[in-house]
């Protein structure tokens, strides 16, 4: 009997096993590929899936020659140009190569293409060329030569330097990234602050209308905050605070304070009632016992609440479409820009994983700092 018991244990730990690695890597698989697509080109996004980008890479490039009118030299009744491809040093080889779009692997590095009435050229595995034609056939333009190319995998920073840090990048997303920054971080700071002292005043301290509150904190988490959007706009734009982060920040603390409330007070009336008292009889007032008692014992819950408060409101769209955005764009937040960059790069692939990743870089920096409060703080903050 004892043996059935263990095996019955054993398949419930494995398959609790399983189940949290499939979850684990539905989340991870879609941000790992994300973050790699970031760092690739859009030519290799074109050919190669994500988790293909460690191997080597068949490539299709346009390369021309040097300027026939300032390199070429002469070489008997002929004239010649030569150098490399690739204008330097580079880790791809040329597989195939060819003169015309229709031919693009008529040739193998070595082969000479001969282009007609004595003019040729010749391409070497590494890039190097020597194109050689009559005076009238080496002026103008440069030859074209089409290749196909095979390197190792190559990753770079490109597309974030262009996205965040080139000034001739008229849809870079640094002013966007502060705005959300604006708005996320006194949006979380201004409610936890008021939620942490009405949690504590209606879970110690007893005064007529408490348990009435209680239950007004209750109703406000069934209200859906959508049906008070433009309400309260028209009052933040009587009151001369439309379409700024004041009022921004103001319905962000609104909408949330019922639910922080909540939290924070189902935490706080978990604490043994003798460390209040005793503290009392010591001579504490609540605002000491709230500050130096209830204040680092709710560290967990505090910030359980504040990341769910934060990742809120920095990925928020909604809300500052109708309270922040105006005509000029000024403080168009994060998640605005990023639906205008989808309909602008439709086809540059590596910048929208760039973009998309940037917006999710500071929401998972947050998480993965104070995970460990988060489900301690949840848990404790539930219903008992």
């Amino acid at each position: 009997m004892d043996g059935i018991v263990e095996t019955k244990s054993s398949l419930n730990k494995w398959f609790v096993h399983i189940t949290v690695a499939l979850i684990v890597a539905v989340w991870v698989a879609p941000t790992l590929g994300l973050f790699v697509s970031s760092l690739r080109t859009n030519a290799q996004i074109s050919v190669s899936g994500w988790w293909l980008s460690v191997f080597p890479l068949d490539l299709n490039e346009i390369q021309r020659t040097a300027d026939p009118d300032e390199f070429r030299k002469a070489d008997g009744d002929f004239f010649t140009v030569s150098g490399n491809l690739f204008g330097e040093e580079s880790s791809k080889e040329i597989i195939v190569w060819g003169t015309s779009s229709r031919a693009m692997d008529a040739y193998v590095p070595g082969d000479v293409a001969d282009l007609g009435d004595g003019e040729s050229i010749t391409v070497q595995a590494n890039g190097d060329y020597v194109w050689r034609g009559s005076d009238d056939q080496l002026s103008g333009r440069g030859q074209r030569v089409l290749v196909t190319t095979r390197g190792p995998p190559e990753f770079t920073f490109e597309n974030y330097r262009w996205m965040l840090f080139d000034k001739q990048n008229t849809q870079s997303l640094a002013k966007a990234f502060i705005n959300s920054l604006t708005v996320a971080i006194p949006s979380t700071i201004i409610p936890i602050a008021l939620a942490a002292f009405a949690a504590y005043a209606l879970a110690w301290m007893k005064f007529r209308g408490n348990a009435l509150l209680i239950t007004a904190v209750v109703v406000g988490l069934a209200l859906p905050p959508h049906i008070s959007l433009i309400p309260i706009l028209k009052l933040h734009l009587s009151i001369g605070i439309g379409k700024s982060y004041l009022g921004m920040w103001l319905a962000h603390s609104a909408f949330t304070l019922p639910f922080a409330i909540f939290l924070l007070h189902n935490y706080m009336a978990g604490i043994p009632r003798e460390i209040i008292e005793n503290a009392k009889l010591d001579g504490a007032t609540d605002f000491q016992i709230f500050i130096k008692i209830i204040l680092p014992l709710s560290i967990p819950a505090l910030a359980s609440w504040a990341i769910i408060q934060f990742l809120w409101t920095f990925n928020d769209l909604l809300g500052p479409m109708v309270f922040l955005h105006n005509n000029t764009g000024d403080n168009m937040v994060m998640t605005h820009k990023l639906t205008k960059l989808y309909g602008m790069y439709s086809e540059r692939w590596e910048l929208i994983a760039t973009s998309t990743f940037i917006s999710m870089a500071v929401p998972l920096v947050v998480f993965l700092i104070m995970q460990r409060h988060f489900a301690r703080g949840l848990m404790a903050g539930a219903i008992k």
